[in-house]
């Protein structure tokens, strides 16, 4: 990859804006949709709008939170017409959907503000989310609970396949106002949430016949809200929700500690939203009780939903008859376009890296798994050039570290930064190293080398970016590997820069390197 090279912005074919307008909040993304189905967010606006609250009294949406709305939809028309953006996919949820005014308020958006708002049925809203969660999750059978502000979504599928869902009329907004009242103090409020959900949760016949092995999925605000506040409280090194697992055992703490706080305590904690402080103790009393229903142990967090579920139909219309079917790979595809990276270079090296792998296990016995983290390694070694040249492996590390990554845990994204991180002469960075020690341990350091060792080896191997090295074959014998090129040309530079890493191999698998 060539520094200073146009980033694949060049290869926009349309720029699109995505509003959601929910029964607590309105949100606006704008992507990039690229060639061959790949898409990037590269802005996003977010307002409370509470567009729902005290709609359980009469059904109608308030003129206050009307005017609230379209001040906010004219603020997102601004900023995607200042974008560049073509065209707006708007849509709304629950409070919309139930809305007796709801012909008149959609008049007076498109209005006001121009813009032509779709109401979602419960079943396309169900259906949106799973797409979201599917396409960017290697969790083949999962249950996933969408906490919105005006409804709550339980989504069941397996073997990648949606088989049931049900949409409860009522969110962190709605059940909060429900339950505000009586003179309650926050924690009873709290426990009647919890009893008055169950009993909700209890009338789902299919929800009976879930299995117990079963992944939890969480998805919406509030649980973006939860990892904000347990990052602070854990000290969490990532900043990436997607993917994040949480024990039950680790949520009750939080939830006790918030639920018996009045309104002010609660904006003071770190990480929570001040304007979901008031809606968050109803959303966090409901994961207690679908947690406590199901007899779950932990919940898998996912960053996507809705709005992802569109951005794929729009970037990828085959996701509307199926899901993508190597989730990561399509993440780390879009990632290698979108940095502009060699995709020949790339190719190359992730072939010689799983050659290497293969051939070396008899030595390394790695089980299958890390093949993934050397996969993610390989594919983004140098997107780090997009900041410069000169100590581009630790940038690299950086952005992996940062990037949206799909189909791979917090670990392994940790493990693959790292790996890439030593594809030239590199060392780990203990310090750096030591921010991570709850997701990786002492014996990880090992194998990060041993896998580096090989990335290097690997990239090295393709050092003139040509191909020249078309696949290798190792011999081990006695205190030596012998590794045997095929080549097309001449393979002098490839050779001397992979023999460069010998020492490395040496103090990594204890044995010579030798490559002819």
């Amino acid at each position: 990859m060539a520094q200073g090279a146009p980033p694949v912005g060049s290869c926009i074919l349309e720029k699109i804006g995505i509003i959601d307008l929910g029964s607590n909040s309105a949100r606006l993304v704008i992507v990039n949709l690229f060639a061959d189905g790949y898409f990037m967010v590269v802005d996003e606006l977010k307002e409370s709008v509470r567009l729902g609250q005290d709609m359980e009294r009469d059904g109608f949406l308030k003129p206050a939170r009307v005017a609230e709305t379209i001040k906010t939809l004219k603020m997102f028309k601004k900023l995607c017409d200042a974008s560049g953006v073509t065209r707006i996919i708007a849509v709304a949820t629950e409070a919309v959907r139930r809305a007796k005014n709801q012909r008149s308020f959609l008049d007076e958006i498109q209005a006001n503000c121009g813009i032509k708002i779709r109401v979602l049925s419960a079943e396309e809203e169900a259906i949106l989310v799973y797409r979201g969660v599917i396409n960017t999750m290697d969790i083949p059978k999962g249950i996933v609970l969408e906490i919105g502000g005006g409804s709550t979504k339980i989504i069941y599928y397996n073997r990648r396949n949606m088989l049931n869902y049900a949409t409860l009329p009522f969110g962190a907004v709605t059940l909060t106002g429900l339950f505000s009242g009586d003179g309650l103090k926050p924690e009873e409020q709290a426990a009647k949430i919890e009893e008055f959900f169950t009993e909700q949760l209890k009338k789902i016949e299919w929800l009976k016949e879930v299995d117990g092995d079963v992944q939890m999925i969480g998805c919406g605000g509030s649980f973006r809200n939860l990892f904000k506040i347990t990052k602070m409280v854990h000290k969490y090194p990532l900043d990436t929700v997607h993917n994040y697992h949480m024990m039950v055992e680790d949520f009750i703490p939080i939830y006790d500690m918030i639920k018996v706080l009045d309104l002010d305590k609660k904006k003071k904690i770190k990480g929570l939203s001040a304007e979901r402080a008031d809606i968050l103790p109803a959303a966090l009393a409901v994961i207690k009780a679908f947690v406590s229903y199901l007899n779950i142990d932990g919940f898998t967090l996912s960053g996507a939903a809705l709005r992802e579920g569109i951005m794929f139909n729009q970037a990828l219309p085959m996701t509307l008859e199926k899901p993508i079917a190597d989730v990561l790979n399509y993440s780390l595809t879009t990632l290698v376009k979108y940095y502009n990276c060699d995709e020949k270079h790339v190719e190359h090296v992730v072939n010689l890296s799983i050659q290497l792998f293969k051939q070396l296990r008899v030595l390394h016995k790695f089980p299958r798994q890390y093949l993934k983290i050397l996969k993610v390694a390989a594919m983004l070694h140098d997107c780090g050039m997009m900041i410069k040249y000169y100590n581009h492996p630790h940038h690299s590390w950086y952005m992996i570290l940062n990037a949206t990554l799909y189909g791979v845990s917090h670990r392994e994204i940790v493990l693959a930064a790292f790996v890439a991180c030593c594809h030239k002469r590199e060392d780990i960075n203990l310090y750096d190293w030591a921010r991570f020690r709850d997701l990786v341990s002492d014996d990880d350091l090992e194998i990060v080398k041993k896998l580096g060792v090989m990335l290097r080896i690997a990239e090295s191997l393709d050092r003139a970016d040509s191909g020249t090295i078309k696949s290798i074959n190792c011999d081990i014998l006695g205190d030596s590997v012998i590794m045997k090129t095929e080549i097309d040309g001449d393979a002098t530079l490839e050779i001397k820069n992979a023999m460069a890493a010998a020492g490395e191999f040496r103090k990594s698998f204890h044995k010579n390197l030798e490559i002819l």
